[in-house]
């Protein structure tokens, strides 16, 4: 059985986080582009390549981890 982590959204596109993994993974991603922020006054490309590599992996596994998956909506589809 698999467990989502992810629920979409009601209005707009994406997904929310509705479980404690779901919340993880935000804050994991959210440390990783705040490092980079802070990367990238010495070594711009490193962390210009660690931000696209982490938006990557995120994106693909909340999407992975999201019921009904991703698209736009409107409200009560």
């Amino acid at each position: 059985m698999t467990a989502y982590w992810f629920k979409q959204k009601q209005f707009g596109y994406g997904a929310a986080p509705v479980t404690w993994q779901g919340w993880v993974l935000m804050l994991v991603y959210l440390a990783i582009v705040l490092g980079c922020i802070a990367m990238s006054a010495w070594r711009l490309d490193l962390a210009a390549i660690l931000l696209v590599a982490a938006t990557a992996v995120f994106m693909r596994w909340s999407w992975l981890k999201t019921e009904g998956g991703w698209r736009w909506r409107w409200g009560n589809d």
